[in-house]
């Protein structure tokens, strides 16, 4: 019940709100009194440079940290599978999944301090191997690099849970009739384990479309200034930023709009795929 009242109050109650991005939006004359501009809002997504920097830049982001997330986390489960001592598999096991509990609000202060160009403890391990420091959190070159290693660093393990799972559930008389025909390790992961969760890997690659518009607003928010804005800004930073730093409700609004309802039409496409490739029902 606590969940259910939570998701009417922060995911459906806010929905009428949506109206505003159809209209030239005053706080003071409300929803009813505000001039009705129809889709004006819109147009001017595509009108404006920052608007359609933004967009590459989520794509650009969302689309590495998807990739990533699917194959290290693959590799990560395949290599674990093949630890057989049970004490060494829980305490890697437990290393990795840490990150994952905490949040960006920690991480982000503890990476400002590890990035830091004075004093950071990574700038000071590269000066000792003859290398300059690396403005990691200030240059747009590295700045995206910073985002999708850490963003990997922190998740990989935990996202792995669903593929040790997998693995879980393959047939071990395979691998002892493979063992007695002369298969190798490496023959045995490529010829048994890979194809027994081939569709489990088909599901998580499809169904990740649905986060394409998602590249990590807490994780961005915690990160980034305005030195990166022109390589780190994001769809979620940048409607904060115009909407309720800047006041421009209904563009912000319109351009939320925007992500979701593309984000709704990748979801369908990534549950459609799942069913076809893999044969994957919601019900």
């Amino acid at each position: 019940m606590p969940a259910f009242i939570l998701g009417l109050i922060f995911h459906y109650g806010p929905l009428p709100g949506m109206i505003i991005a159809f209209q030239d939006y005053k706080p003071w004359l409300g929803f009813t009194g505000s001039e009705w501009v129809g889709l004006e809002n819109f147009m001017r997504i595509f009108q404006f440079g920052d608007t359609r920097s933004v967009i590459r830049n989520t794509l650009f982001i969302s689309s590495f940290k998807i990739v990533f997330s699917l194959l290290v986390p693959l590799l990560f489960a395949l290599l674990l599978n093949e630890v057989r001592k049970s004490s060494v598999k829980k305490t890697i096991q437990t290393l990795v999944y840490l990150p994952h509990f905490l949040s960006w609000v920690i991480l982000g202060g503890i990476l400002i301090d590890l990035l830091s160009v004075k004093g950071g403890i990574v700038n000071q391990a590269l000066q000792l191997f003859g290398l300059q420091p690396v403005f990691f959190l200030g240059d747009n070159k590295w700045f995206v690099f910073t985002l999708i290693t850490s963003d990997l660093w922190k998740e990989f393990g935990f996202s792995a849970i669903v593929f040790l799972a997998a693995l879980a559930g393959v047939n071990p008389n395979l691998y002892e009739a493979a063992l007695i025909d002369g298969a190798n390790r490496i023959q045995q992961v490529w010829y048994i384990t890979l194809p027994a969760i081939v569709p489990i890997i088909i599901v998580v690659a499809t169904l990740s479309l649905g986060q394409i518009l998602n590249a990590g607003f807490d994780q961005v928010f915690n990160l980034y200034n305005p030195l990166v804005y022109e390589s780190g800004d994001i769809i979620d930073t940048y409607v904060y930023r115009i909407g309720l730093l800047g006041g421009q409700f209904s563009f912000a609004t319109a351009v939320g709009l925007f992500k979701s309802v593309i984000g709704f039409m990748f979801i369908l496409i990534g549950y459609y795929t799942a069913y076809k490739l893999a044969d994957y029902r919601i019900f």
